[in-house]
């Protein structure tokens, strides 16, 4: 956890950007990107030359920054020294701008030494920052962070992410966290899963299922096998979004993934012959209440659902990159669930009826505010191309630890919030948590959650009863609600009452007066 210390730092970080002219927040976190990323590249040339010194070498085995002078900066002559992050940081505001907007990112345009996805990401840089005195504070910040920790350096990259959030305008991009990490519990990632989000944004669920699989499987990084595909075969993220590219490969790398694949793909228009059955996992938020036309969609998607519709046209996606017997959790707008089209019919029939449907967890429609009040579930299922749906589990989530108005404020203490608590939660608490109950009702769907009533808050409902209703899979479909019957008594019987309940309370005060 960020200590309130650094915390503040960035939010006085976050406050001299708006002061100092650059609003858009997006903008704000690829500026800071970008010099996170030389940083690294500083940390990594300065681990090769305390190598080559250890073993005596002349030359270093990979050397990031050239030897002798920039040749590519405006003005040229300045040296290649220079352009390192333990350099720079030390001159005053004034050289400190200039070196970093002359040759600094000139260089990192054209980076090609560090070989791998970020600097891939990097090639069209641009430098923004408006004042030397905004980037000597930015620079300054970015210092006092200790690197070398892993976590620290995360949560700092996920607290300015929420910066996004909290915008609004582009919120769009950011899943809330609590709910990407409810949705990696419910799939349990294990070592050799092959994961991919097409729709990828700031890298949330890639980001969180390293984290699950650094918990609950540390030995990944005692196998050296198990080791390189963590690093390198295990995540994949698409966007179109050259941004989000960016801050979603630097979301990755500050939580300690060195080469994951991270790519510009429009997934919705390009054919994915190429990507058909080649994914064990998909975790996905995909962009809804769009609508392509049929010339520039993928004609393998129109193969498999005729629709112009994003929301179907991303779960036929799904369907056609995941292997059989691969898993998904995706999260939905409430309209794919009942919507009365050939095309929504003709989907969740083919998750019911070819694949197997495993669950839909109904969220409130405060979930996504403030800047989308839409309401939204969770699928999950597995490909399996012979069916497999006897049951589908529901569950209505009340309340997912915040207040569901546009501040989403935390109803709880931390320790009693997200999906996996560090204090048990009492029974007022679920009032305002469901997280941990879904959890706990998800491990028994088998067993005893198929006793549960269908006014309980999670239940299950036989495929043969999902069929008759044409396929809807909306909660509201099949629960079952208890209307409370209201006692009329006469009104003598009302004025008896009200009578014993003022002498009750004269009695009362007369032994108050007693004791005073």
């Amino acid at each position: 956890m960020l200590n309130g210390e650094i915390r503040s730092k960035i939010d006085s970080l976050w406050n001299a950007f708006w002061t100092g002219g650059i609003s858009n927040p997006l903008e704000v976190i690829e500026q800071i990107t970008y010099l996170l990323f030389l940083r690294r590249l500083d940390d990594l040339h300065t681990l090769e030359e305390n190598k080559a010194t250890r073993l005596k070498l002349k030359k270093l085995e990979r050397r990031i920054f050239p030897e002798g002078k920039d040749d590519i900066g405006r003005g040229g002559g300045r040296s290649y020294e220079d352009c390192r992050w333990s350099r720079f940081r030390h001159f005053e505001a004034k050289e400190l701008f200039s070196v970093v907007n002359d040759h600094v990112f000139p260089f990192l345009r054209t980076l090609g030494g560090d070989d791998s996805t970020y600097a891939h990401h990097m090639k069209d840089a641009r430098f923004t920052i408006p004042t030397p005195a905004l980037l000597a504070k930015v620079v300054d910040m970015i210092s006092q962070v200790p690197m070398e920790d892993r976590d620290t350096k995360g949560d700092l990259y996920e607290y300015m992410l929420g910066k996004i959030a909290s915008a609004g305008a582009n919120g769009q991009f950011r899943t809330p966290r609590h709910i990407i990490q409810l949705m990696v519990e419910l799939v349990r990632p294990v070592p050799t899963d092959v994961m991919c989000d097409p729709a990828s944004g700031t890298c949330g669920f890639p980001v969180a299922v390293g984290e699950y699989l650094r918990r609950r499987h540390p030995e990944i990084f005692r196998d050296a096998k198990l080791k390189a595909h963590f690093h390198r075969d295990l995540f994949h993220a698409f966007d179109f979004d050259n941004t989000m590219l960016r801050i979603g490969s630097m979301n990755l790398l500050l939580h300690g993934v060195e080469q994951p694949d991270i790519r510009y793909r429009d997934s919705l228009a390009q054919d994915h012959a190429d990507e058909a059955g080649k994914y064990s996992l998909i975790l996905a938020n995909s962009p809804f209440a769009g609508s392509l036309d049929y010339e520039t969609c993928a004609k393998d998607l129109l193969a498999v659902v005729k629709t112009k519709k994003t929301e179907l046209l991303f779960l036929a996606l799904f369907l056609r990159m995941l292997q059989t017997g691969g898993r998904a959790a995706i999260i939905v707008p409430d309209g794919v669930l009942f919507g009365s089209s050939n095309a929504h019919r003709t989907l969740r029939k083919i998750l019911v009826e070819d694949q197997k449907l495993d669950a839909v967890i109904s969220l409130p429609g405060g979930v996504f505010k403030p800047y989308a009040g839409v309401s939204t579930a969770i699928l999950l299922f597995t490909k399996t191309e012979s069916g497999g749906t006897d049951h589908v589990w529901f569950y209505d989530v009340e309340a997912d630890g915040m207040s569901l108005d546009d501040k989403r404020t935390e109803l709880l203490p931390p320790e009693k919030l997200g999906p996996i608590p560090t204090v048990a939660l009492t029974a007022p608490d679920h009032l305002k948590n469901n997280l941990p109950d879904i959890l706990a009702r998800w491990a028994q769907r088998d067993t005893s959650e198929a006793k549960r009533p269908r006014t309980a808050q999670s239940f299950r409902i036989p495929k043969s009863e999902i069929q008759n209703q044409d396929y809807d899979l909306s909660l509201n479909r099949y629960k079952e609600v208890i209307h409370a019957e209201v006692a009329h008594r006469p009104p003598a019987e009302i004025l008896k009452a009200l009578g014993q309940l003022e002498a009750e309370i004269q009695q009362g005060m007369r032994e108050l007066e007693k004791m005073l």
